[in-house]
């Protein structure tokens, strides 16, 4: 059997993804015949059929259903092994650290400050905005390890929770149950809310959105990139908002917004995640310590009056 190539499983998983030959062709620049033919080859190479089509439509086989969920962590394997040999020549003595605006802010500090001091781990650098989220960054090779809160896509990643607190409802301050001690999620249903950029995972979003279905279709509301952005939304009166119980108190003298305990909310998770398999001693010592901060004996958290 000859060798397969990535730019077939890059065909494949075009058409896999989009059930049509003309969409994949249109989503890779190239022509159908070609892709069909490319298509083909790579079914001949395997000896086994991957597409099932018909004039009216195209479906995955068994196998084709096999192929693309191990095709596509192949392509992103590849991919990241690219550009983490990129980074080794062009930043050498550095390891990246993604993390989403927001995230542990007060934890990543003491992480920080503790890998200072650690010889096993080289100068961190902060990852910020990274398209897709911090997961994709490591899963991407543009960071060795991230800071972020689940739930995210843990494909190719290891994780180690670090920090679990509650969840609160930052609303506009003439919302009328902004006088209130205490909200329930059902209080705040239909209410638009935030939905973060670059986050198509059906169950970040729904957990970010207080929404108990995943399947649900959230409320619609304004797309945001960073908290600044989260709390004009809401202060605007565009929106209300679920946000971990640290973050509210670093901006609990926000302008035109209150800050509420919910009653039903699941609470908010921090891990630190990294490749899976990493032999990387940097990245092991960066997790170690994150570790070790984590379980310091820390001062509780405000429940917000």
């Amino acid at each position: 059997m000859d060798d397969v190539e990535l730019r077939e499983l890059r065909y494949f998983i075009a058409v896999a993804d989009e059930l049509s030959f003309t969409r994949a062709a249109a989503r890779l620049g190239l022509a159908q015949p070609p892709l069909s033919a490319a298509i083909a080859k790579l079914e001949r190479k395997l000896g086994v059929r991957l597409l099932e089509r018909t004039s009216r439509r195209v479906t995955l086989t068994a196998a084709g259903s096999v192929l693309l969920e191990q095709g596509r962590i192949a392509v992103e394997a590849a991919a990241a092994a690219v550009e983490r040999t990129r980074r080794a020549g062009t930043q050498p003595g550095r390891l990246t650290v993604a993390v989403k605006p927001g995230t542990g802010t007060d934890l990543l500090q003491q992480i920080i400050q503790r890998c200072a001091r650690d010889p096993q781990v080289p100068e961190v650098h902060l990852l910020f905005g990274h398209p897709g989220g911090p997961a994709a960054a490591v899963r991407g090779g543009a960071a060795d390890v991230a800071i972020l809160r689940a739930p995210f896509d843990q494909r190719s990643l290891d994780c180690e929770p670090l920090l679990t607190e509650p969840r609160v409802a930052v609303l506009p301050a003439h919302h009328p149950l902004a006088g209130r001690t205490e909200v329930r999620r059902a209080d705040l249903a239909g209410e638009p809310v935030p939905r973060w950029a670059g986050q198509p995972d059906p169950a970040a979003a729904a957990y970010w959105t207080g929404q108990p279905d995943p399947a649900a279709e959230p409320p619609p509301g304004p797309e945001i990139n960073d908290v600044s952005q989260l709390l004009d939304a809401v202060a605007l009166g565009n929106a209300v908002a679920y946000v971990p119980v640290s973050l509210a108190d670093q901006y609990r003298s926000a302008a035109g917004v209150v800050f509420l305990p919910v009653a039903d909310l699941s609470p908010s998770e921090t891990a630190v995640a990294w490749p899976v398999g990493s032999r990387s001693r940097a990245v092991a010592a960066f997790v170690r310590a994150a570790i070790e901060v984590a379980a310091r004996p820390t001062e509780p958290t405000s429940a917000l009056a």
